[in-house]
């Protein structure tokens, strides 16, 4: 069952990468701006104090509108730290500006992040916990399944998360239209998402 999922997940992984890769950029700005203004009016991020949000790739959801809500609000922003030696360990680090945020150096996904050797930053679950986290990933299903991009990083994330007093934070994917799919293949270590928002999810 277990192999029958991995190549599952394999060949969906290449189908929503080709997907995404045929939308153009005026596009995916267009989603991105409409899935924008829909998160700032949902009532878990209106009522969030400490918020996770990913910093978005070429072919995601663009957060940068979001973080700056977040900012401008003063709510408490935490974006990921990947573990780039092949494991599945992450961290949730405050980001304390859009300054700051521009000049995080790049990683070889090409993600700006904190490095390494910065330890001043506040993680997530040393202090407060989160009370919602933003999810990217590659498809998605009305059900909460989730595809991301085979590394587990969230996944082990929010177990950690579930340890925490605050417990786990309020789950939300953000996705274009075209990474919404029938049934995303899941295995144990897979965590449910709680709402995927979606130009075609109301």
């Amino acid at each position: 069952m277990a192999a029958i999922s991995k190549a599952a997940k394999h060949a969906l992984r290449r189908e929503m990468k080709r997907r995404v890769a045929a939308l153009s950029p005026d596009e995916k700005r267009r989603q991105s701006r409409v899935l924008s203004q829909k998160l700032l009016a949902h009532p878990k991020y209106v009522s969030s104090e400490r918020v996770a949000v990913f910093l978005s790739m070429d072919d995601e959801v663009c957060t940068r509108d979001i973080i700056a809500d977040l900012l401008g609000r003063g709510k408490s922003c935490f974006i990921p730290r990947y573990d780039g030696g092949g494991g599945s360990h992450m961290d949730m680090l405050r980001l304390h500006s859009l300054e700051d945020m521009d000049g995080l150096p790049l990683t070889s996904w090409n993600i700006p992040q904190p490095p390494d050797d910065d330890h001043s930053r506040e993680e997530a679950l040393s202090s407060g916990g989160l009370d919602l986290m933003l999810m990217p990933g590659l498809g998605f299903d009305r059900a909460g399944r989730r595809l991301g991009r085979g590394k587990g990083f969230y996944d082990a994330y929010l177990k950690r998360c579930s340890g925490h007093p605050r417990g786990k934070p309020y789950t939300l994917a953000l996705a274009f239209k075209e990474q919404l799919c029938e049934e995303i293949p899941v295995d144990a270590n897979d965590v449910l998402i709680d709402e995927v928002l979606s130009e075609e999810v109301q």
